[in-house]
Parts: structure tokens; C-alpha cells; sequence
């Protein structure tokens, strides 16, 4: 029986995931708050302060920290640098200077600045939607008016 260490295990950091989590926490919580606050009401200058605080701690843990951790993780526990190249399963992958055919050179550096570049998109996508979603919560529906067959709204006269 072979023990492992799951905290010694070069693909956990406990930073990435503690950042991780904590952005995707910090967004859900901007939803249940955005679900208990009801549309129109006005914002004291402490709630606009506390808001605005707590956005600038989202987005810089975000931007800022988990990408930042994700590439030391990279860097440091997995050896992800320039010198690693990907030659892929059975060499499939190797370039024309490693004796392959491929006639560039892949670095798993490069592949960690994609990851990275990921990582920025989802999260900025994310906060988007939760920016469209708090602008358009407690909206309702108006009922569409039945339409005439040259797609006039029908309206009866007074």
C-alpha cells in the first residue's frame, strides 16, 4: 500500500485554492445579497462605501492575487518554465530542432500564460454577468400586446 500526501502532492497549492474559492465566494455572495435588496432602494454613503470596498477586494483578489499564485504554483511546484518543452505523448509533439516535425518549439510556460489568460476571461465574464444580473434584478415582464398581421401593436381607441 503506497501512502500519499495529498498536501505534498505537486499539483495542490493551497493558495490558488483557498484565492480560488474565496473569488467564486465573494460572487455568490454579491448574488444573495443582490436577491435580499430590494430594486430602487437607496444606498446609504456607508452601505456605498462598504460596496464599494468589498468590489475592490473582489476584483483585486481576482486579478491581482489568484493569478498571481497560479503562476508561482506553476513556476515553483511544477516546474513549469522555458527549459520544460511538451513533446507530447510518444514525442508527437516535438519540434524540428528536438529531431520531430513540428516546426515550432512548445513550452509549458507558454501553456501556463494560457491558463492564465483563461482564468482572467472566465472571471471577467463572470463579473459581468453578475454587473448585468444586479442591474436588471426584481425587473418584470410587461405582457406583450397582441400584434396585427403587419406587426402594429393593437391598441383600442378610448
Amino acid at each position: 500500500m503506497i501512502a500519499i500526501d495529498i498536501l505534498e502532492w505537486p499539483g495542490f497549492n493551497q493558495a490558488f485554492i483557498v484565492s480560488f474559492l474565496a473569488s467564486v465566494a465573494m460572487v455568490v455572495g454579491i448574488v444573495l445579497y443582490g436577491k435580499r435588496r430590494p430594486r430602487g432602494r437607496p444606498a446609504s454613503w456607508g452601505e456605498a462605501m462598504l460596496g464599494a470596498t468589498y468590489v475592490f477586494g473582489m476584483l483585486f483578489l481576482t486579478y491581482g492575487i489568484l493569478p498571481h499564485q497560479f503562476i508561482d504554483h506553476a513556476d515553483k511546484n511544477l516546474g513549469w518554465s522555458r527549459d520544460m518543452l511538451i513533446a507530447g505523448p510518444g514525442g508527437i509533439l516535438r519540434s524540428e530542432a528536438q529531431g520531430g516535425w513540428l516546426p515550432l518549439t512548445l513550452q509549458y510556460e507558454a501553456v501556463r500564460d494560457t491558463l492564465v489568460v483563461l482564468l482572467h476571461a472566465v472571471f471577467f465574464g463572470l463579473h459581468m454577468w453578475v454587473a448585468v444580473w444586479w442591474q436588471k434584478r426584481g425587473e418584470t415582464k410587461q405582457a406583450e400586446l397582441p400584434t396585427s398581421t403587419y406587426g402594429r401593436p393593437l391598441v383600442k381607441k378610448a
